[in-house]
């Protein structure tokens, strides 16, 4: 059901090596770039008519307007079950908890007497939330990707998700009565490519936006890719993944089911276990099986996520081994469950989130812990940050002198410009003075 990757004994390599031998899914977001091109180009040139048109070709289903009525939304709450709408609500509460920490706040920074450096933080004017359809429904990414813009002071904030067959199409109810229950009313049943070039470029029903972010598939990565520049993104998200560290104190029921929960997401999900555990790993092979055979999507996620060359059982010769092995992956969600868990956490460099010992499983992170779960995936944790209040966040430097300060330094500025042949930087100030270099 899943592979064994041994890397006991020898040495293990450094860096890329021992990168590549680790599991991956594969991920072409750049051969994916010719197949998203001309729908984004469409949507620049014919707005909504063709969101609407490639709704119907890629989501099999045809609507009338791709901005969802307020009344619609509000029916959503009102309809929606009252134990999900509970949940939901202390999943926000707990979210806001968090990310309200992160807000920055305005710095001024003395330099010389009479000279300052401020450092302002101001929020994205417009955002484009985007919420993944298809196999599942995510109201949750409504909820990471809203408080986070919300409590960074996001003015403008608007969510796509794909119109679904089953429900008119329209979004998914639950997703609807998610946006209203943050006070979201700017919805739109557009999905793909065409959900993230409708942000970008806008249409007579969408207003463009500045930053888009969201996980979805490897369209809507590419489309990310393609228009990174005329928007901001938060990442291109691959295919979602969990890895664990454990040692022989770690629960082989724990662990099975842990490995199950994200590979029920995609065919394409990984599903990495690290051990130093021969009799871990074993046991948790056997605990796959009956856990399998009594959950749902086994055949068409399941199974194929578990067999695929994106997960594997990594047997190393220790836990220290096992950190470098963790480092290298770069895991979206790292559980450690061993002996003094908190201890190994600290010691982690490269995860998107990571959960410390058998009471912090990724499942979660996904609804009730308060952090995002909107995580690098495919490595970039060595690299790239979840989602945040600081994702919508620009730091803006404002520079104030006094005719002194700047006296005072004009002849080091004067010196690195000519030393950089760029003299008429030093011009600007020596014009301040008389085009003399005031005196030290």
């Amino acid at each position: 059901m899943i592979s064994r990757i041994d890397l006991r004994g020898d040495a293990l390599p450094e860096g890329g090596a021992l990168r590549d031998l680790l599991p991956r899914a594969e991920f072409d977001v750049e051969a994916a770039l010719e197949t998203v091109r001309p729908i984004c180009e469409d949507v620049r040139h014919r707005g909504s008519a063709a969101v609407i048109d490639w709704g119907e070709k890629l989501d099999g289903v045809r609507i009338e307007s791709v901005r969802v009525p307020g009344e619609v939304l509000t029916r959503a709450l009102e309809e929606l079950d009252p134990a999900v709408r509970a949940a939901l609500e202390e999943s926000i509460r707990r979210a806001r908890l968090v990310h309200r920490e992160q807000r920055r706040t305005t710095h001024t920074t003395q330099v010389v007497p009479g000279g300052t450096v401020t450092e302002k933080w101001v929020p994205v004017e417009r955002v484009g939330l985007y919420v993944p359809g298809g196999r599942s429904v995510y109201p949750s990414s409504v909820v990471m990707n809203v408080v986070p813009a919300q409590e960074a002071g996001v003015e403008g904030v608007a969510v796509a998700s794909p119109p679904q067959k089953g429900f008119g199409g329209l979004p998914h109810p639950t997703i609807l009565a998610a946006c209203a229950l943050l006070g979201v009313d700017e919805v739109y049943a557009a999905g793909g490519a065409q959900a993230v070039a409708m942000f970008a470029y806008g249409t007579e029903d969408c207003a463009p936006v500045n930053l888009v972010t969201g996980p979805g598939n490897i369209y809507v990565a590419a489309a990310k890719r393609l228009l990174k520049g005329r928007i901001g993104i938060d990442a291109e998200a691959g295919p979602t993944e969990i890895a664990i560290l454990a040692d022989a104190t770690a629960d082989p029921v724990h662990v099975a089911a842990d490995l199950i929960s994200q590979a029920e997401h995609d065919p394409m999900a990984a599903a990495v276990l690290v051990t130093d555990s021969e009799e871990l790993a074993a046991a948790t092979e056997a605990e796959l099986v009956p856990q399998v055979a009594a959950t749902k999507h086994i055949t068409d996620r399941i199974e194929p996520a578990l067999a695929g060359r994106q997960s594997a059982i990594v047997l190393v010769s220790s836990i220290e081994d096992g950190l470098k092995v963790v480092d290298a992956y770069g895991a979206e969600h790292l559980e450690i469950q061993t002996a003094d868990a908190a201890a190994v956490a600290d010691r982690v460099r490269n995860a998107g989130a990571i959960f410390v010992g058998p009471w912090a499983p990724v499942s979660l992170g996904d609804y009730c812990a308060g952090s995002n779960h909107v995580l690098p995936t495919g490595g970039c944790a060595c690299h790239s940050s979840g989602l945040s209040v600081q994702s919508f966040l620009r730091g803006i430097h404002i520079v104030d002198y006094t005719r002194d300060a700047l006296a005072e330094v004009t002849h080091h500025v004067v010196t690195l410009a000519e030393a950089e042949d760029l003299p008429a930087h030093g011009a600007a100030l020596k014009a301040r003075f008389g085009w003399k270099v005031p005196q030290q």
